[in-house]
């Protein structure tokens, strides 16, 4: 074993986390098991290298080294003076969580109880449906989601009203257990109590000393301009209650836009098809079109062919990152009639007479 962590990964004892980061990516890539297929010495030296990362990499295990570890690989000294040596360490396990077993409760004296951690609550996810004009413009809509709640009879404690949880008699309110091995303890959360350091032994009847039950929460939620089919809109703090204190997880919902009869989805962009008659796309026209607040007038240059695209911009809807306003293209489609009365029979073999030419000609031009 090399005399430090330091030294696995080829780097001075103050060098900085990019530092270490670095040394440890080339190392990675040089050791790793993938590139030195039945190499076990690369395979050892991959897992000191990337033992000594887990290490160095984390501020306060790396503290906790620089304080107790060894810097000649035996006998450093360690809590309340017991000699813990490095040298005899089996590098295929994880230092870094012996590291946070010995050193880890040091400042906060092993006795005391630990302060239970804020617990972020979960996240929810809902659906909600829109008409095309809601989602467009945006709304305010209701919902109705299930969520947990605290216990209103034991105030989210677990315990029957009356009663409260009690220090737990296997980790005596410390919330985690330590196994000895050799000169190392391992920590882990207490498995009487699952790291709360307190057990409830009358359970509160409504909740079954959960602390929490299942409710249904009405909201009203602003769904913002812009949204499309499937678009998930985050509401923050809106989601579970967090638990110790800790902060409520957030709300997303998930928007289903019923579809428009003239307005057609392109991206950020609006598509409207836009008849044209025969003469209007040989002789060009001025043509009213919708848009989302009226209407428009638009120019048809003679000789539009079928399929071509003009584009309004900024008439679209508004961008659902903010940035800016979409467009409208407006898709000129010729329209030809079904079927033609004796008058527009006679117009149309007028015109096949005057423009007799054959427009499939050039597709065989140049062909022997």
């Amino acid at each position: 074993m090399p005399e430090s962590l330091y030294d696995t990964l080829g780097v001075k004892k103050g060098a900085s986390a990019d530092e270490i980061k670095k040394a440890y990516r080339k190392l990675a890539r040089k050791y790793h098991p993938d590139t030195n297929q039945g190499d076990k010495s690369a395979e050892e030296r991959f897992k000191q290298v990337q033992t000594a990362y887990d290490v160095l990499s984390d501020e306060e295990k790396r503290k906790a080294y620089d304080r107790f570890g060894s810097t000649n690989g035996r006998g450093a000294p360690g809590p309340g003076g017991v000699n813990v040596d490095f040298g005899d360490f089996d590098w295929s396990g994880d230092l870094g969580d012996i590291l946070g077993g010995i050193f880890g409760n040091v400042r906060g004296g092993g006795g005391r109880r630990a302060r239970p951690q804020p617990v972020r609550g979960g996240d929810v996810e809902t659906e909600v449906r829109l008409s095309f004009d809601q989602a467009i413009e945006g709304a305010q809509v209701p919902l109705q989601v299930a969520t947990s709640q605290p216990c209103p009879t034991c105030r989210g404690t677990g315990a029957k009203p009356g009663t409260s949880p009690k220090v737990c008699p296997v980790c005596h309110g410390r919330g985690i257990e330590s196994e000895g091995q050799g000169l190392f303890s391992i920590s882990q959360p207490c498995s009487n109590c699952g790291g709360s350091g307190t057990v409830i032994e009358d359970p509160c009847p409504t909740c079954n000393g959960a602390g929490m039950v299942r409710t249904v929460k009405r909201l009203r939620v602003n769904i913002p301009a812009g949204v499309r089919e499937g678009s998930r809109v985050r509401l923050a703090g809106k989601g579970e209650p967090g638990r110790n204190g800790g902060p409520p997880g957030d709300l997303y919902v998930i928007t289903h836009v019923d579809p428009s009869r003239i307005f057609k989805r392109k991206g950020d962009n609006l598509e409207v098809e836009v008849p044209l008659t025969i003469p209007e796309a040989i002789r060009g026209a001025t043509v009213e079109v919708p848009t989302l607040h009226g209407s428009k007038k638009l120019r048809v240059p003679a000789g539009t062919k079928h399929g071509t695209v003009q584009r309004l911009r900024g008439e679209g809807p508004r961008k659902l990152d903010g940035k800016g306003t979409a467009d409208i293209h407006y898709r000129f489609v010729i329209d030809v009639p079904s079927s033609l009365n004796k008058e527009q029979e006679q117009a149309v073999e007028g015109l096949a007479e005057v423009m007799n030419g054959n427009p499939r000609a050039k597709l065989f031009a140049g062909r022997s």
